[in-house]
């Protein structure tokens, strides 16, 4: 599994019983996780003491109960990233922090490229955590989300960043009405990150589910990689959709087409408490490095 270790302002602490413990910053929220399904004791003193616990609703949804006074929304920093948090409907922070050592791993290409402008489209980019990164690293980065207000989110956070004038576009559209465009277009780019929910709607208002139309995506993205590129992540949250059915995606798609190799394994979070690490999701990373 990948995780990083460096994260300072965010800590996991525990988990438990459908529920993780966790700091924000100064803030200790509970969230629920479903991929906590033990059940061992809650001895970490905060699990009593929590600033706010999103409880869930028996009828759908659910709600935070606040027990200390918490702001609107502060700052948390991962290296030289800073981030705009808030406690929101559906359990939600704004930031994913798991993604940090995809972020990682990003920078790193993007610096060991010898492209003077690499070119990078972020798809389903919500409140722009790989964006800012990959704007650290003097990247020209396309930010698409369908989201108005997750991409203002987005321009704040890449201001409290410091790259609020790096070379970015802020598109507010649906990602596969884009991509097609882009294809019209002859729009190419050395970087692709696409980071789907689990389920949503298409460009002619349809339900689709991700494990029905991501190799369709897939394929119509990899129309949009440069003749030289550099990387394809394919990330995904749901536990139906396997590192391995991912790798599987992309080497049949764009190894097949382009070499190179696709390397795919868990990503999580260390837990503070204990020194196991949650399970948070999965993903697969081509590159052209053979």
């Amino acid at each position: 599994m990948r995780y990083t270790t460096d994260w300072k302002d965010y800590e996991l602490i525990d988990c438990s019983s459908g529920e993780k413990l966790e700091r924000w910053m100064n803030e200790i929220l509970v969230r629920p996780d479903p991929q906590v399904i033990w059940k061992s004791e809650r001895e970490h003193r905060l699990w009593f003491q929590p600033s706010a616990r999103y409880v869930r609703s028996k009828t759908g949804g659910g709600k935070w109960q606040v027990y200390k006074h918490i702001p609107s929304a502060w700052q948390i920093r991962y290296k030289d990233l800073t981030f705009n948090i808030k406690t929101m409907g559906f359990k939600h922070t704004g930031l994913f922090p798991e993604q940090a050592v995809n972020w990682d791993y990003t920078r790193k290409l993007i610096r060991e490229s010898y492209k003077d402008n690499v070119k990078v489209l972020n798809l389903f980019a919500y409140t722009g955590g790989a964006t800012v990164a990959c704007l650290k690293e003097g990247a020209s980065v396309v930010h698409v989300d369908a989201s108005k207000g997750m991409t203002q989110w987005a321009k704040e956070n890449a201001a409290a960043s410091g790259v609020a004038d790096g070379d970015v576009r802020w598109i507010v559209d649906d990602c596969i009405k884009f991509v097609q465009r882009e294809i019209r277009r002859g729009n190419k780019y050395d970087i692709i990150i696409l980071d789907p929910p689990s389920y949503g709607r298409g460009p002619k208002g349809e339900i689709w589910h991700l494990e029905d139309s991501i190799y369709d995506f897939v394929k119509l993205v990899a129309q949009v990689l440069s003749d030289d590129p550099i990387m394809v992540l394919l990330n995904s949250y749901t536990t139906g959709l396997s590192s391995s059915v991912m790798k599987y995606i992309l080497d049949d798609v764009i190894t097949k087409e382009r070499g190179g190799r696709v390397d795919s394994d868990e990503i999580g979070l260390p837990v503070s408490s204990n020194g196991q690490v949650l399970p948070c999701g999965s993903s697969a990373i081509w590159t052209k490095n053979e």
